[in-house]
C-alpha cells in the first residue's frame, strides 16, 4: 500500500488517538485532533470551489497550524505554496506569482502590511487570487475560523494526493536573485526518513524539537515527516529564541534537536547555557550551512549529545550523512558517507565524471530528488544534466575512507585575482576567535583583483575586534593567508534569511555599495 502522511495519521488515530503529535507554545495537538482539524479545513477549502492541483499559499507563523494546513491541502488534493513567516513582501509577491497560487491562508497582518493590502497589491498585478482564509491564531483551537467551518459533507477520497504527486512548493531562500519554487513530492521525504532513522537510531520514543522554518527542507523532514512517520511527539516553537529553545529541551526532555548552524551557535553562546539541564539531548541535527568544528565540538562536550548532519540541498535531498557510529573527527569535519541509494557522482566544470579523482561538483540520481523547479524549464536545464543527473551548487571531495567534505560552493566563492576562495572556509577559520559570535564572508568588488575577502561579524556583547587582531589570530593558528579577510565590518547584527540562515545576498549588496562608495 502506498504510504502517505494522511494514511499514516489515520493509522495513528486508530491505534493511539490521544497521543501527542505536536506540542505548540499554547496547546498540544493529539493525533485525533490533528486529523479532525485537517479534515474540517480540507472540507472548507473544497467548499470554496478549489479544483484539484490548484495552489494554496500558506503564510503562517511556525507552530502547529502550518502542519494542519499542509495536511488539509494533501487531503483536498491541493498543492501547498509554503512561504516562510520571515519572507519579505517582495518575496511573498514573487512566490505568489511564480506559483500561480489562487488561495491564501494568512494572518490579518504580515510584517508591515495588512492582509487586505497584500490582496489589493495582488489584484493590482492581475493575480488570480480567488480564496482568502484569514487565520487569527495560527489554526489553534481558539481561532474563530473553526466557528465558520462546518463539519457538513464528506471528504471525497479521490481528491487526496498520491505520494508521487507534487504536494508542496517551497523557495530556494533567494540564494541567487529572486527565489525559485522547488516541487516536492511526499515519496522523497519518506526516502529521506530511512537514512535519518538509520544514522540517528531514531524511534517513536524520541522527543523531537525542530527550531526550523516549516516550509523548507530541513524543517519538513524534522517536523512534518519523520516524527509523524515514527509516531513521535514533535515540539514546534513559533520562532527561534535561544533561551526559549534551551528551556524547552530541559522542560520537555527533548532527545532530538534540529537547528541550523547559526541557531545552535547562538544557543551555545547564550550566557546561561550551562545552567540548563540538557542531559536528555542525544542528537543535534544541524547543517544548512557550514558547521564550524570548534563550536560543534564544544556543543558535544557541554551537552553529551552527538552532532550529526546531512549534506544535500532543497532540490536533491540528502547525498551523504554522518552517523552516531562515526568518530567525532568524521562527524564534525566531514559530511559523512554518500548514501548508496542516491548514486552520488562528482563532475568537473566541463561535465566530465571525476568521481574516481574524488573531487568535483556532486550530482545524484535517487529517490530523494525533487521534481525540480516548478514550471521553470530554464532553471531546470541548469539543475539537471542532459543525462538526468541532478547537480548541487557545491564543490566536494571524498577522502580515502569514503567520507564526503564540502570544500567550496559554486555560488559562494570569492574569486581574488583568479584564485577561488571558499567563503565557508574563511568563516570557519575566523569563528575560532572567541570574540566572534557569527561570521559571514562575501566578496567585495576590487578594481585590481576583481574581488577581495570581506568579513561581516557579529561580536559578543562588550567585545571589540579590528582587522590586525583578526589576521594575527589567523596567522598564529596557521590559517592559509588567502583565507584572511581584507575588509572587516563589525558591530552589525547579521541579517537572517527566511530559511534561518545568514542572508548573504544582503551582505553582498552592502559590500558592493561600500565598494562603489569608495
Amino acid at each position: 500500500m502506498e504510504r502517505t502522511l494522511a494514511g499514516l495519521i489515520e493509522r495513528h488515530v486508530r491505534q493511539r488517538p490521544e497521543a501527542i503529535a505536536f506540542r505548540g507554545e499554547h496547546e498540544d495537538l493529539s493525533w485525533a485532533s490533528y486529523e479532525e482539524r485537517a479534515n474540517r479545513l480540507a472540507r472548507h477549502l473544497l467548499g470554496r470551489g478549489l479544483e484539484a492541483g490548484e495552489r494554496v499559499a500558506v503564510l503562517l507563523p511556525d507552530g502547529i497550524g502550518v502542519h494542519i494546513a499542509y495536511l488539509a491541502c494533501e487531503k483536498a488534493g491541493l498543492i501547498v505554496v509554503g512561504i516562510g513567516p520571515r519572507a519579505g513582501v517582495e518575496e511573498f509577491l514573487h512566490l505568489m506569482e511564480k506559483s500561480g497560487a489562487c488561495a491564501l491562508l494568512a494572518p490579518p497582518r504580515h510584517r508591515e502590511l495588512e492582509l487586505r493590502e497584500l490582496c489589493e497589491t495582488l489584484a493590482g498585478r492581475q493575480h488570480p487570487l480567488r480564496v482568502v482564509v484569514p487565520v487569527e491564531q495560527a489554526l489553534e483551537s481558539g481561532d474563530p475560523i473553526w466557528e465558520e467551518i462546518t463539519a457538513d459533507s464528506s471528504l471525497p477520497a479521490m481528491r487526496a494526493l498520491r505520494a508521487d504527486e507534487t504536494f508542496l512548493l517551497n523557495s530556494t531562500s533567494g540564494t541567487t536573485g529572486l527565489p525559485k519554487c522547488v516541487a516536492h513530492h511526499q515519496a522523497r521525504w519518506f526516502a529521506f526518513h530511512e537514512p535519518a532513522v538509520r544514522n540517528g537510531d531514531l524511534s517513536r520514543a524520541d522527543i523531537f524539537c525542530s527550531a526550523l522554518p516549516s516550509p523548507f527542507g530541513f524543517g519538513l523532514w524534522t517536523a512534518h515527516f519523520t516524527p509523524t512517520i515514527l509516531g513521535a511527539t514533535c515540539i514546534v516553537p513559533e520562532d527561534f529564541d535561544a533561551a526559549k529553545i534551551l528551556a524547552t529541551i530541559e522542560r520537555e526532555r527533548v532527545t532530538i534537536l534540529a537547528a541550523v548552524s547559526t541557531q545552535f551557535i547562538l544557543m551555545l553562546e547564550h550566557p546561561d547555557f550551562d545552567s540548563f539541564d540538557l542531559s536528555s539531548l542525544r542528537i543535534l541535527f544541524t547543517g544548512g550551512e557550514a558547521v564550524p568544528y570548534t563550536r560543534a565540538a564544544s556543543f558535544e562536550e557541554r551537552t553529551g549529545a552527538k552532532v550529526l548532519q546531512f549534506y544535500g540541498s532543497n532540490e536533491a535531498g540528502a547525498l551523504s550523512g554522518t552517523s552516531i557510529h562515526d568518530t567525532q573527527e568524521k562527524r564534525l569535519r566531514t559530511a559523512g558517507r554518500p548514501l548508496e541509494e542516491m548514486q552520488v557522482r562528482l563532475f568537473d566544470a566541463e561535465g566530465n565524471d571525476t568521481t574516481s579523482d574524488r573531487k568535483g561538483q556532486p550530482g545524484c540520481k535517487g529517490p530523494q530528488c525533487s521534481h525540480g523547479y516548478w514550471r521553470d524549464p530554464a532553471a531546470n536545464a541548469q539543475l539537471f544534466r542532459k543525462d538526468g543527473w541532478m547537480l548541487t551548487g557545491d564543490i566536494a571531495s571524498i577522502d580515502e575512507d569514503g567520507y564526503l567534505s564540502v570544500v567550496g560552493r559554486t555560488a559562494d566563492l570569492i574569486i581574488r585575482g583568479g584564485k577561488n576562495i571558499s567563503g565557508p572556509a574563511v568563516e570557519a577559520a575566523c569563528l575560532t576567535l572567541s570574540s566572534i559570535r557569527l561570521a559571514a564572508a562575501v566578496a567585495i568588488p576590487d578594481p585590481i583583483f576583481g574581488e577581495r575577502v570581506c568579513l561581516y561579524v557579529e561580536l559578543h556583547q562588550g567585545a571589540s575586534l579590528d582587522l590586525p587582531e583578526l589576521t594575527t589570530h589567523l596567522a598564529r593558528q596557521g590559517t592559509t593567508k588567502e583565507c584572511w579577510p581584507e575588509v572587516l565590518i563589525t558591530n552589525h547584527p547579521l541579517p537572517i534569511s527566511s530559511g534561518g540562515k545568514v542572508a548573504k545576498n544582503e551582505l553582498r549588496r552592502d559590500a558592493a555599495a561600500r565598494a562603489g562608495g569608495t
